[in-house]
């Protein structure tokens, strides 16, 4: 069987600052109709910036969607279409941790929720990291921290880190610092 949903109509229900939502009625493969709520979003970069040390800079911030203070890798979402995830994830980096990087290289892309999201969320690492000044977005509010990968593998486990881009960052350089004996 062939698995296809074909858009039939579209109705716009809510455009904001960042997310875009659609009702979508659809034709199933069966030949049945069926809607789809669907949140649109410009996508995001997320950087993993690794010092020598196998230390990852992170950033502690509050979520009003989750009421928390969580802490995360720097991310920021794309601010244009057809933006280069790339000059996204090293803005990123300069504008949340003041860090540049001599090298940033695609690790991976990843669908965040595709049951009802087309988010796509694009990851790099940052390594030969020098400090500069971090210069934040006017209504963004954060610290940032030197944690060792170990560590941060540890509190995912304790689930003391529940962010899903975090995880599959931190999981991934953790791999790759294993891989180059770094750790």
């Amino acid at each position: 069987m062939e698995y296809f949903e074909k858009t039939i109509k579209t109705e716009d229900i809510y455009k904001g600052n960042i997310i875009k939502v659609q009702n979508l009625t659809v034709t199933l493969s069966n030949g049945k109709e069926a809607t789809r709520d669907i949140v649109l979003h410009p996508g995001a970069s997320v950087v993993v910036p690794i010092n020598e040390n196998g230390e990852l800079y992170m950033v502690k911030q509050f979520r009003k969607p989750l009421d928390l203070t969580t802490l995360e890798l720097p991310a920021g979402k794309l601010d244009s279409v057809g933006e280069d995830p790339k000059v996204c994830a090293e803005r990123e980096l300069m504008e949340e941790t003041g860090l540049r990087a001599e090298k940033v290289e695609h690790l991976i892309s990843i669908h965040t929720t595709p049951g009802f999201c087309n988010e796509v969320i694009h990851m790099y690492t940052a390594t030969g990291l020098t400090q500069g000044e971090a210069c934040t977005d006017e209504d963004e509010f954060l610290d940032v921290e030197k944690i060792h990968v170990s560590e941060l593998v540890n509190m995912i486990l304790e689930h003391r880190i529940t962010d899903a881009k975090t995880i599959i960052g931190v999981l991934l350089a953790e791999r790759k610092l294993r891989e180059e004996k770094r750790l």
